[in-house]
């Protein structure tokens, strides 16, 4: 089996779409699961939608540090 020279970019790729999509989901999973668990000890009925809210813009923001981390990375690449 003759090995493609892209295989190493699909993989890199598939890898990036991974990390980006868990580095989303995580904090969204993680912040939705502590508000309804505050809600259920409480009895109240905001904490769900605000920690979701909360842990959706904390996943932007780390998905935002992660391509510019990536971005500048290449850059500097592409400088040397």
């Amino acid at each position: 089996m003759a090995k493609h020279p892209y295989n190493r970019t699909v993989f890199r790729s598939l890898a990036l779409i991974t990390q980006f999509t868990i580095t989303m989901l995580v904090p969204i999973a993680l912040m939705f699961a502590a508000g309804y668990w505050l809600d259920q000890k409480l009895g109240t009925s905001f904490f769900t939608v605000t920690f979701f809210f909360v842990g959706a813009l904390a996943g932007f923001n780390n998905v935002y540090r992660l391509a510019r981390q990536i971005y500048m990375g290449k850059n500097r690449e592409d400088r040397e």
